[in-house]
């Protein structure tokens, strides 16, 4: 039996409209929300009208609205079909990827084996390229995950070494990150290695916490099965066995980077995480990201996943604000570009 059959109306003066009947009344309070919240969201973001009429619900807008909406609502009941909350982070995600084209039937977002579960808490991906990237961290050895700030890729990547870890596929996770500001020279700062560091490393200790108890990554970091390891500690090392992730990559040279790639041992996989909009190195020096992708484009086993704005999966202010600081920086390419070709 379907989740939702659903037929078309008259469209009527906006242009289009779906009637969607479910089959399971008691999953309607949590897919409508509190106060229809959850429709309300779905209407505001597509401008669309949702009418809840007992176990069926009426959708009028434009025909490409209505359909995008229609397939939206599916995924959330299908969520909840499997045990999994429908929050305000998820109706933003199944509008984003039904939005993206991924209409039809189950969205990729919640089809069996997309998520991550972990000990606290089962992460889905919120977009096309979050499945994606999923996908590849599973799949492949070596993984770059490239966008701007609250794409998801740092958080997935920690969710997949997290994953493989408790799996029994890897014996550690080795967590390394680029000390920009204090030009990976540490040895002046106070404390032992982990407390120079931590300013550092915050972000991938955060996403630790939320994926295990507190007290589990106090124990594994005390054990070693969880380590912390700044750039400028790895020469030399053979890391067989791991989930290595380099976050910030953007901001190691190209010398650095070709350092850390060949730390990759027997049995381990990698995840190197970068945003190239936003390099704190020493004006003219070159990113190291941006050369290993340069100079390993046509090596094979390598999967490179890239995020937009779209993917942004924070506050939606800061989708906003990522595309108007794109939208400037292409303007000033594209001023430059111009400026250099009058001087020739």
């Amino acid at each position: 039996m379907t989740a939702i059959r659903s037929r078309s109306r008259d469209p009527g003066p906006a242009g289009g409209g779906i009637e969607v009947q479910f089959d399971d009344n008691l999953l309607l309070p949590m897919l409508f929300g509190e106060h229809d919240q959850n429709l309300s969201r779905i209407e505001r973001q597509l401008g669309v009208s949702m009418v809840p009429r007992g176990n069926r619900v009426a959708i009028s807008g434009s025909a490409s609205s209505a359909e995008i909406a229609r397939d939206a609502l599916n995924a959330l009941y299908e969520r909840l079909k499997r045990g999994l909350e429908v929050d305000p982070a998820a109706v933003d995600a199944a509008i984003r990827l039904a939005n993206s084209g991924a209409a039809g039937g189950t969205l990729p977002l919640w089809k069996e084996g997309a998520g991550i579960r972990t000990r606290k808490r089962h992460i889905s991906p919120r977009s096309a390229a979050q499945d994606a990237y999923i996908q590849a961290l599973r799949d492949t050895e070596l993984v770059f995950g490239l966008g701007s700030a609250g794409t998801g890729k740092t958080y997935l990547a920690v969710a997949a070494a997290v994953d493989a870890l408790m799996g029994g596929s890897v014996e550690r996770i080795v967590l390394s990150r680029p000390a920009v500001e204090a030009g990976e020279r540490l040895g002046f700062l106070p404390g032992d290695l982990r407390e120079k560091v931590d300013p550092y490393l915050r972000p991938l200790y955060d996403a630790l916490h939320d994926m295990l108890p507190g007290e589990q990554v106090n124990k594994r970091l005390a054990s070693g099965e969880i380590e912390i390891a700044p750039l400028a500690f790895m020469r030399g090392r053979t890391l067989a066995h791991a989930f290595v992730i380099l976050d910030e990559a953007q901001n190691t040279t190209p010398v650095q980077m070709k350092m850390f790639l060949t730390r990759l041992g027997e049995n381990s996989r990698m995840a190197v995480t970068g945003d190239l909009s936003q390099v704190d190195l020493p004006r003219g020096t070159k990113s190291g990201l941006r050369d290993a992708l340069e100079t390993l484009a046509d090596v094979e086993g390598i999967a490179t996943i890239t995020f937009s704005e779209a993917d942004v999966v924070r506050h939606k202010l800061v989708a906003d604000i990522v595309r108007a600081y794109d939208i400037r920086d292409r303007r000033r390419a594209a001023t430059k570009a111009a400026g250099d070709k009058a001087g020739e």
